[in-house]
């Protein structure tokens, strides 16, 4: 079935997604090059509808007409909240306001998320506890807490008798093309880059979340950005390796340069490290995206930062970079700094000062007044192999 762009995923159970084509920007921060969807979900069962997530807002008479195309929308008994964030839940005023006898379900902690976002009365709540079921008639749901991935009320739905997992933003990517994952090419590369901007500083929970689901019999995974996945040991094999932290022997590499001091330092270094074998990821900051790096700290065994002196300080394109990693919390275990100056050394203490106490060794610092020289470039190509050393040295 596509009507109205709705798909058919099981008998009773439909994909309604809004497909984002022209969004380029996510948060204020995150670019989206390819777009994005909002990912809803309609479940009807013998005696009770259920539409799963909503959708961003701006798009709600499109989702009413998708709904339409199945059901009429008045007759929507429950409306899942699994994430409280507007792009998911967006539509719950306009859909409750159609649906007037539906509650909404959420957890314990998405109670105040609902009423303080989406004005929702305490009396149109239905509260679930993790584990807890939903009888729809012949179609039953499972409700499996997930909190911080990536907001602390989130929740996963299954359809037990479909076996199929609803798990909102967890395994998403942010696409708008494409129904199935197995259609889109390159699509762990658009999911490790969405798990890097989103999940990665929660591997914690993820690694809990990903434990709770292993007793399930699933054989879809519809989450609520991207592609469906029908074949879900791929993207449940990928969330493991990244949950679980394991890294490449590969060095993500960002660095400014103002004048050409610093970029010829982290050259060096780049040829030292690919001469010894260790895969490489480059990102000049004054030009590379976010996303980008965040999908290379992924899998990166160490980190390579490079930054100039400037006003006092470091580049402030280096402090950001710095920042990133500190929030981000990426499993790289090594790190070298590299830094160039004109009349005083400051970039190397900022950023040190900036990532903290992160569980990182950094293997070596360095900062050179002006141009390196071939001194200077001995000692870069010296760090290069001590940092190799330690890359390929993990099993």
């Amino acid at each position: 079935m596509n009507r109205k762009n709705v798909v058919k995923l099981a008998d009773g159970v439909y994909w309604i997604s809004i497909r984002d084509w022209n969004r380029r920007l996510f948060d204020a921060l995150i670019s989206l090059p390819n777009g994005t969807s909002y990912n809803a979900y309609l479940v009807t069962g013998g005696s009770l509808n259920a539409l799963i997530d909503t959708v961003n807002p701006g798009f709600e008479g499109d989702l009413q007409a998708k709904i339409h195309a199945v059901t009429n929308p008045e007759d929507i008994g429950y409306v899942i909240m699994n994430h409280a964030e507007p792009d998911h839940a967006g539509a719950i005023p306009y859909i409750m306001k159609i649906a007037s006898d539906a509650k909404l379900v959420t957890t314990s902690r998405g109670v105040k998320l609902a009423q303080t976002f989406y004005g929702v009365p305490q009396e149109r709540i239905k509260t679930v506890a993790d584990g807890e079921t939903l009888s729809l008639g012949g179609k039953t749901l499972r409700f499996i807490e997930a909190p911080m991935l990536h907001w602390p009320e989130t929740m996963f739905t299954y359809v037990e008798e479909d076996g199929i997992l609803f798990p909102c933003d967890f395994f998403g990517s942010h696409l708008a093309m494409g129904v199935y994952s197995d259609e889109v090419e390159d699509l762990l590369v658009h999911a490790q880059r969405y798990w890097g901007e989103i999940m990665m500083p929660f591997r914690a929970m993820a690694q809990k979340a990903l434990e709770k689901l292993k007793p399930l019999n699933i054989r879809v995974i519809a989450p609520s950005h991207g592609p469906v996945h029908r074949n879900p040991k791929i993207i449940l094999d990928a969330y493991r390796r990244w949950a679980n932290g394991e890294t490449r022997p590969k060095a993500t590499i960002m660095y400014v340069s103002m004048w050409g001091s610093t970029e010829s330092m982290m050259d060096q270094l780049a040829e030292t490290l690919a001469s010894e074998g260790v895969e490489l990821a480059i990102h000049n900051l004054a030009l590379s995206d976010v996303g980008d790096i965040a999908k290379d700290l992924v899998d990166s065994r160490a980190i390579a930062l490079g930054a100039p002196t400037v006003l006092g300080g470091a580049h402030p394109l280096a402090v950001y970079a710095a920042y990133l990693v500190k929030v981000l919390r990426p499993p790289a275990k090594f790190a070298v700094l590299l830094s160039s100056y004109g009349w005083g050394a400051a970039a190397i203490k900022q950023i040190q000062e900036v990532l903290g106490q992160q569980n990182i060794e950094v293997v070596g610092a360095l900062e050179v007044n002006g141009p390196p020289a071939e001194e200077a470039e001995k000692r870069v190509a010296e760090l290069g192999k001590m940092l190799s050393k330690k890359i390929l040295e993990v099993s």
